[in-house]
């Protein structure tokens, strides 16, 4: 198989498999819902402080959400062996690495970035901040995903590795929900969110240059 065509199989099982754990991708959107929807009734109904603090909150629930699959990352391949094969088979670790990492934003990152719009709403966001926060997370979440593998990778196997990942990324994801909601509250006040988008596609261009090699030797020695 040419690698293209490697490439487009792997993405295609482990898009399959994903899809196979449909009560994840729900429980991954119904905590974001759901902790976005309690702020403005833990805060009160005042419209000003909810527009201040809508773009921060929707980031904050996007972040938590999108670490609840991180555990889940490698430990079924793990577990049944399926990782220990792919490490021995011809094609590159990067390549797969880099196909799970995509699955994985598609699966947890695409349907909070499709929600986020409905839930700046209730936060009486408007229409520019709207799309704003919608760019931020479409550059923000892949590189909560590539971060989160690196976590999932060093923490493969060990008990209680659910809450060591939470340990590992979170001080890691910091400067993106610090530019991400960043972008949001620089729209609102108007200042324009070019800087803090910028920002926010250079930590993505870096992560996906330095992740999956990172991924690649964490796991061989959590394997070995």
């Amino acid at each position: 198989m040419t690698m293209p065509q490697t490439l487009i199989a792997l993405l295609r099982r482990e898009l399959t498999l994903a899809m196979r754990r449909r009560g994840d991708v729900l429980t991954i959107l119904f905590f974001f819902v759901i902790v976005a929807s309690l702020f403005p009734l833990g805060v009160g109904p005042d419209p000003k402080v909810l527009r201040l603090m809508g773009g921060g909150v929707v980031w904050v629930a996007a972040l938590l959400a999108a670490m609840l699959s991180l555990g889940r990352l490698f430990a079924n391949d793990y577990a049944d062996g399926t990782l220990e094969q792919l490490i021995l088979t011809p094609t590159p670790p990067v390549v797969w690495i880099l196909c799970k990492i995509i699955a994985h934003w598609l699966v947890s990152g695409v349907p909070l970035i499709l929600m986020a719009p409905v839930l700046g709403v209730q936060f009486g966001l408007p229409a520019d901040a709207l799309w704003v926060l919608v760019f931020s997370l479409l550059l923000g979440t892949p590189v909560l995903s590539l971060i989160g593998a690196i976590g999932a990778a060093l923490t493969l196997g060990l008990r209680g590795g659910g809450v060591l990942v939470s340990l590992l990324v979170l001080p890691l994801y910091i400067p993106v929900l610090i530019f991400g909601a960043g972008a949001v509250d620089s729209t609102i006040s108007g200042l324009g969110a070019e800087a803090h988008l910028s920002l926010l596609g250079g930590i993505l261009i870096l992560a996906f240059m330095l992740t999956p090699w990172a991924v690649a030797a964490a796991l061989r020695i959590s394997i070995e």
